[in-house]
Parts: C-alpha cells; sequence; structure tokens
C-alpha cells in the first residue's frame, strides 16, 4: 500500500524488498528495513541540503554581527564577536528527522541485530546532521520537486514516532488507535486511486471535486464533495468511494444493514454527477469499497437506485499480493 500510495514501486531498493522471502515478526522491523533501502538510495543521490541559520562567536565578523551579545562576549574576555549567518549544509529538517527516527529504531527490540548495524552505517553519513526533539516538529510538512523522494520515508518516520511515543504513554493508547484509524484510511484510499491510475491508466482514474447540481445556484454553507477515485470508460464512469472502519456493516436490532450515511454520500455523489450537464448521455454508477474485516459477513450487493447503479463490495487486505490484485482488477468489470 505504501509503495502504491506514494509511487515509489520503480525505485529498485524497493522491488528488492518486496522480493525479499524474510517475513518481519515486528512492524518496527519491516519500518527499519524500508527506511534502511529508502535511506541508502537517498544517499546515492545526495543528502538534501539547505541554508541554514547559524549564530556563533568568530575571531572575524561573518555575516551580521549581533551587537548586544557581542559586548557581552567582550566583556567576558573572549574577544569574540557574535555573528549570524547561513550555511549551506546538510542539517536540514528532514534529515534530523530521519537521524533521531533511526536512533529510536536502535534502541528498539524489535528490529533485528543485522538491520542495527546497517543503520549504525547509514548514521556515518549524518555527522554533520543535528538530531532534534520529535515531540516539537511540524509534521505537516510541504514536499515538493526538491524533497519529494523524502515524502514516503518522513511519513514512516512520523508512524515510527508515534509508535514510541504511545508505548510510553499508556493513558494515549485510545487517541493512538483512532489516529492510526485516521491515517491507514487516507492511506487506503490513495492506496486505491494510485493502483489504478499505475495498473490500468486507460480509466483516467481521478479523485475530482464534485459540484451540487442547485436550481437557483445558491451554494451557501453546503459542503464540498470530494470523490476517492473515479474511474471512466467511455461513456461510463465509476465513483468509488473508499472506507476503512472496524465494522462494514451496522447493527440494526438483531439485523444487519448497509451504514446509512455511507449510503447516502454515494447517492449523492452519483446523482449529482448524473445530473451534471457536461456529463450528458454518460452512465454513471457508484461504488462503496470496504477494507474487509473479520466479520463473517461481508457486504456484496449491487442495487439499481433512481436509473443509476449503486454497489457495495469488500476489499480483502489480509491476502498476498497477486489476490488483491486480482480483487481490484474485478472492479473495473464494473465500468
Amino acid at each position: 500500500m505504501l509503495s502504491y500510495a506514494f509511487r515509489c514501486l520503480n525505485e529498485g531498493a524497493f522491488k528488492a524488498l518486496s522480493d525479499e522471502k524474510e517475513s518481519f515478526e515486528c512492524i518496527n522491523d519491516l519500518y527499519a528495513e524500508i527506511l534502511i533501502l529508502g535511506v541508502s538510495t537517498q544517499i546515492k543521490r545526495g543528502l538534501l541540503r539547505g541554508y541554514i541559520d547559524v549564530t556563533e562567536s568568530l575571531k572575524r565578523p561573518h555575516g551580521k554581527i549581533e551587537i548586544a551579545e557581542s559586548i557581552k562576549a567582550m566583556s567576558s574576555m573572549k574577544r569574540e564577536l557574535v555573528c549570524s549567518f547561513q550555511e549551506y549544509n546538510e542539517n536540514h529538517l528532514l534529515n534530523r528527522i530521519l537521524k533521531q527516527t533511526f536512533t529510536y529504531l536502535l534502541c528498539s527490540k524489535g528490529v533485528s541485530c543485522d538491520r542495527k548495524k546497517k543503520i549504525r552505517k547509514i548514521l556515518s553519513y549524518f555527522c554533520a546532521v543535528e538530531t532534534i526533539d520529535l515531540h516539537f516538529v511540524d509534521w505537516n510538512i510541504q514536499f515538493n520537486r526538491c524533497n519529494k523522494t523524502y515524502q514516503m520515508l518522513i511519513y514512516i518516520c512520523h508512524w515510527i514516532y508515534e509508535e514510541w511515543l504511545f508505548s510510553h504513554n499508556s493513558e494515549s493508547k485510545k487517541m493512538r488507535e483512532y489516529k492510526d484509524d485516521q491515517k491507514i484510511s487516507r492511506l487506503y484510499e490513495k492506496f486505491v486511486l494510485e493502483y489504478f491510475r499505475r495498473e490500468h491508466p486507460s480509466l483516467n482514474a481521478k479523485a475530482p471535486h464534485l459540484k451540487w447540481q442547485l436550481d437557483d445556484g445558491v451554494d451557501a454553507m453546503l459542503p464540498v464533495m470530494k470523490t476517492d477515485v473515479t474511474l471512466e470508460r467511455g461513456g461510463k464512469i465509476l465513483v468509488i468511494d473508499t472506507k476503512f472502519y472496524n465494522s462494514m456493516l451496522q447493527r440494526t436490532y438483531d439485523s444487519r444493514t448497509q451504514h446509512s450515511h455511507n449510503m447516502y454520500q454515494i447517492f449523492t455523489y452519483v446523482k449529482n454527477m448524473a445530473s451534471d450537464r457536461l456529463l450528458e448521455g454518460k452512465t454513471i454508477s457508484g461504488l462503496l469499497l470496504y477494507a474487509r474485516t473479520n466479520e463473517k459477513i461481508a457486504p456484496d450487493q449491487d442495487y439499481s437506485m433512481s436509473g443509476n447503479r449503486i454497489s457495495v463490495k469488500s476489499l480483502d487486505l489480509n491476502k498476498d499480493f497477486v489476490t488483491i490484485k486480482a480483487q481490484l482488477d474485478a472492479v473495473v468489470s464494473m465500468i
């Protein structure tokens, strides 16, 4: 899922990971291997550099002289000037996060000795990089062309940090479970989208915003409608809404039924798209795609609603990837 979501399947290092026959008994051991492979590749490219603010006491002036601090330094008989300037080096925030995360992994009992040796070897390339307290890191990092190769690595670092943080704070267990569900839900959504983009490029997979089809044009305070995935082939469009829940069905007294709010949501998406004049003449259908749980009953229904087909299916992620791929490819036949 990570490989598809972050579009790194073409990386030779990650292909090697998928070919490994070794199983990972601990999640941190898997994370460590992903980071080892990813950072090793990044080192070959060159670690990210940036301009870093530096303030130092110097014998000779360099950059901006800090007058007040320099006076204090002279009064203490140091005879030095305090200067602030910028250095272009590898002590970049993203490198500092990687170094600190590797430090956590070295202390983890779940990481094998062989991988810890590899981590120590990698850390030799981070001599000019300082560690950082991850408590104060703003994880809403903007990625661009210069640093996009770090995106999945930093994503993994964030997971490792939260794993470490919540394992040291038992009171935060419920919050941790909630956060994990939220992150995995977004990852699942992105995985499905990127799978169709990569494996079925002819379907024009995307995640567009939909317009409310209003009679009077007044759209004040209406919520945004953003699809998870839409697939298009010929004159047919399939709107997919991915769902990652603890339960695929809701309990109503002694019976199980579809989640009402999810059905309302996909129905709204389909009917507004079907009413769009720009899409006139095209057949619109919808699909609720749940990540399958351990429940005995899994949704597998097709409904005809006001002239449109609405389907509810599940994707079993607890299978080998060949099976997962077959399940996703089966969705294509619905278009």
